[in-house]
């Protein structure tokens, strides 16, 4: 009680425990998944399970903030969840160091057992892969994306909304992709605010509306979505 004692007021102890009780799966440990990771340990997510199978590289450094200059070339997912514990040694977090593939995606979103999937992967093969089995199954599924000073999120609800696919058709992948950290920060908090939301029931999540950021000029936009 002491830890979200600041919190409370705005979730509920219901709410609270909601948190406590449940599972999210966070889908990339990067520019978006580090401060994602970050407040959803520190609301007090029961269990996190986390998905990377990429390593630290110095070069992440810009943006990628569970990561120190001392674990470049370590997993990302085990340098992740020691930043975690050690932020909030009352939650249990599952690393899997896995390649997300339309192959693996719906076993390994059965076995994580997630409530929410948020989705903060650098590319859409994978994203499309994890999204097609989250509405397979009915998990919830927030989706969030960069790029230099712009940014997108958005909720996909199975049964509810528009699918990713529906929403973006034909993405295709780019390398090396620009971004300045804060942008991923901003990106990333929202994102872990969907999740709390979607959970908690506390605000309005972005069902079927696109937020759109662009940090040149602090323009936050909401786009109405429909088929």
């Amino acid at each position: 009680m002491e830890r979200y004692l600041r919190q409370i007021p705005v979730l509920g102890e219901e709410g609270q425990e909601r948190l406590r009780d449940s599972t999210v799966l966070i889908a990339g440990l990067g520019g978006l998944g580090s401060p994602a990771a970050y407040y959803l340990a520190a609301a007090g997510v029961g269990r996190l399970v986390l998905v990377d199978d990429g390593a630290v590289e110095l070069s992440n450094l810009n943006r990628q903030i569970l990561h120190r200059e001392r674990d470049v070339g370590r997993s990302k997912v085990e340098s992740a969840a020691e930043k975690l514990s050690e932020l909030n040694p009352t939650i249990s977090i599952v690393s899997m160091t896995t390649r997300i593939t339309p192959d693996n995606s719906l076993d390994l979103l059965k076995e994580a057992g997630a409530d929410v999937v948020v989705d903060c992967l650098d590319n859409f093969t994978a994203r499309y892969a994890l999204a097609d089995a989250a509405w397979r199954l009915g998990v919830p599924f927030v989706h969030g994306a960069v790029e230099g000073l712009y940014g997108q999120v958005t909720t996909i609800l199975p049964g509810r909304t528009l699918s990713l696919r529906e929403l973006f058709p034909k993405v295709g992948d780019r390398e090396d992709i620009p971004i300045l950290g804060p942008t991923a920060g901003v990106v990333g908090s929202i994102e872990a605010l969907e999740a709390i939301k979607l959970i908690t029931g506390a605000g309005k999540p972005l069902l079927n509306r696109l937020l759109i950021v662009d940090l040149t000029d602090y323009s936050f936009e909401v786009v109405s979505l429909e088929r």
